[in-house]
């Protein structure tokens, strides 16, 4: 099995999953994506790509919090795999509690285990309508501007970015590589400004709520950190 993820959280590199499902293939593998870092943020077609398993989850891009994750099985995959770790919620006949004659579910729902985290699913769902509202190609249309501005703004001051050159490879994370990027978090939260840190870098991820207003004040903010 080829196990890798669609957006890389240290770079915010999309990878061509559907290149690397006709690669794993080829050699008679599956390909299994993790997809938390670009699901709500870089669209996705499993089917056109090829994707045997994928799984993401409300966390991140989503709005939807933890304590919820989805998981994709290719559909002809599905009733050809038994799970080795299984709980009452994959079963056929989930109330007859009869462990002697279990038969798992005929669909995606015999990789599920116990009662999920109820509570969680409420803020996933108004998270998930929010995207869905929007759309993920008009999100991916908007990030990539502000992305794109963000970057510009980023090589005015001579910062120096870990992210592809190509626009189409480019997630909306942006990493700005610094001595001490965990000072800069805690001097902009002083601010206001919420972005995050990574061994090396300051990890900036503008979303469709952002404006270039927010890109400005946010790189100014970064330079007078750094100027300190």
């Amino acid at each position: 099995m080829l196990t890798t993820g669609h957006v890389f959280f240290t770079s915010g590199y999309i990878q061509d999953v559907k290149a690397l499902a006709e690669l794993a293939h080829t050699q008679g593998a599956y390909i299994f994506i993790d997809d938390y870092q670009g699901t709500g943020q870089v669209p996705i077609n499993v089917k056109e790509a090829g994707i045997d398993f994928l799984v993401s989850g409300g966390l991140k891009w989503l709005m939807g919090g933890p304590g919820i994750a989805f998981l994709y099985v290719r559909e002809g995959l599905i009733e050809r795999l038994k799970p080795t770790i299984t709980g009452w919620f994959a079963a056929e006949n989930q109330f007859d509690f009869d462990i002697h004659h279990f038969e798992f579910k005929h669909d995606a729902g015999r990789f599920e285990l116990g009662t999920p985290a109820l509570a969680p699913v409420y803020a996933a769902s108004a998270g998930l309508s929010i995207v869905e509202e929007i759309g993920p190609q008009a999100i991916r249309e908007r990030t990539r501007w502000l992305t794109s501005d963000l970057i510009k703004r980023a090589h005015a001051h001579g910062w120096k970015l870990r992210s592809a050159e190509r626009e189409e490879e480019r997630s909306a994370i942006v990493m700005i590589e610094m001595d001490d990027p965990a000072a800069v978090v805690g001097r902009l939260a002083e601010q206001g400004i919420v972005v995050d840190s990574r061994p090396g870098a300051l990890r900036v991820a503008p979303y469709f709520y952002n404006t270039l207003a927010e890109n400005q004040e946010l790189v100014e903010a970064v330079a007078e950190a750094l100027s300190r």
